[in-house]
């Protein structure tokens, strides 16, 4: 296999996609134009359903295995989704402004601050940031868990990034050849990137 190989994509459901997720069958995007989570069909590209996001801008977005997560960049919180009617079962501060990116490992929540270039792991039932670390580079958009280790997509660096999430070490990298890799998620054997600029959703090979 070779590391960053595009295996296929197709278009996006919507043209202001930012991040993605996966629920163990589906895609979720957020779209900061629609303001709508879409479920997608990964094999099609078809959006299987959607809801409305009323909070503001829901950039970062994961699922921990029963419901969404998605940070908001306008309300500054970090919101728990209950995904098939969009209804917020709860939600808490985020560490602070500029969040664009979730990522969930099971027990934790994991955030990306653009502000503070600082990518946080985060207790889920109190809020409260556990630890912290740099992120790779200066603008962290994307964030995915792979069952050991994050993704970062760095829309500055135009790279991605697998990262150690003890010690913050980048393990490696692989390009990315615009600026509008935003949102990533991983499906158990590839991962998946959204572009916002390209208005497509790849998947793509690292193992």
């Amino acid at each position: 296999m070779t590391l960053g190989r595009v295996i296929r994509s197709f278009a996006a459901p919507a043209n202001t996609g930012v991040n993605l997720a996966w629920d163990g069958r589906a895609l979720w995007l957020t779209d900061i134009g629609t303001d709508r989570i879409y479920q997608i069909d990964p094999m099609t590209g078809r959006a299987i359903r959607s809801f409305a996001w009323a909070a503001g801008n829901g950039y970062g977005l994961t699922w921990d295995g029963r419901t969404l997560w998605i940070s908001d960049y306008t309300t500054d919180r970090i919101y728990q989704v209950e995904p098939w009617g969009g209804q917020i079962l709860r939600s808490f501060a985020s560490p602070s402004g500029n969040g664009y990116s979730l990522a969930s490992d099971g027990r934790y929540l994991w955030f990306t601050d653009n502000n503070t270039d600082l990518l946080s792991q985060i207790d889920p039932v109190t809020g409260r940031v556990v630890r912290s670390f740099a992120t790779p580079a200066g603008f962290g958009a994307g964030l995915a868990w792979d069952g050991r280790t994050l993704w970062q997509s760095d829309i500055g660096s135009k790279l991605i990034y697998q990262v150690d999430p003890v010690t913050g070490r980048t393990l490696r990298s692989f390009a990315w050849a615009t600026a509008g890799g935003y949102g990533l998620a991983w499906d158990g054997r590839t991962l998946w990137l959204n572009d916002l600029g390209a208005k497509r959703i790849y998947q793509i090979e690292v193992e």
